[in-house]
């Protein structure tokens, strides 16, 4: 049983961290590429984004319910590999409910025009939230490759000391 657990943790944070990579680094400038829309990319990319939050906090919880179950401790929730998948599902949810909705509701107002003016205060806005919705994803993914570090790492220590 431990060998599927442990299974479940690297492929649950492994689907997560490999979701954010796709995304990052094929859709969404895909997206823009083949479409050449940038609302209709933008949509393709929200919607994409969303799905994959909703997928990630998933696999992050299911990591953490497994990691318990396997150790029996819920101590096991404050080893580094478990609060690395803490600060993504943090991230993530910060992202989509915070981040994400304020720039759904600038995004309102700035449909009725067909090219936003640059000089906007709501462009503007968008686009800084835009900036740190990157910088919360590329949170996201280093803490998901620390974490997957600090797994094998455990794992061999763990296989040493048997």
């Amino acid at each position: 049983m431990t060998t599927l657990q442990r299974t479940i943790e690297f492929l649950s944070l492994s689907l997560w961290l490999g979701g954010e990579v796709f995304l990052a680094f094929v859709m969404a400038p895909g997206a823009f590429y083949v479409l050449g829309n940038d609302a209709q990319a933008g949509a393709m990319v929200r919607y994409g984004l969303g799905h994959m939050h909703v997928v990630g906090a998933f696999c992050g919880l299911l990591f953490l319910v497994t990691r318990v179950m396997r150790t029996g401790k819920f101590a096991s929730l404050v080893k580094p590999a478990s609060l690395c998948v803490m600060v993504m599902i943090t991230l993530t949810i910060i992202s989509q409910y915070t981040v994400m909705a304020k720039m759904s509701s600038l995004r309102a107002p700035m449909r009725s025009i067909h090219a936003p003016v640059m000089d906007s205060p709501e462009w503007v806005e968008f686009n800084r939230l835009h900036h740190l919705v990157v910088l919360v994803e590329g949170g996201v993914m280093l803490a998901g490759v620390a974490g997957l570090h600090l797994l094998v790492r455990e794992l061999r220590s763990n296989s040493t000391e048997a």
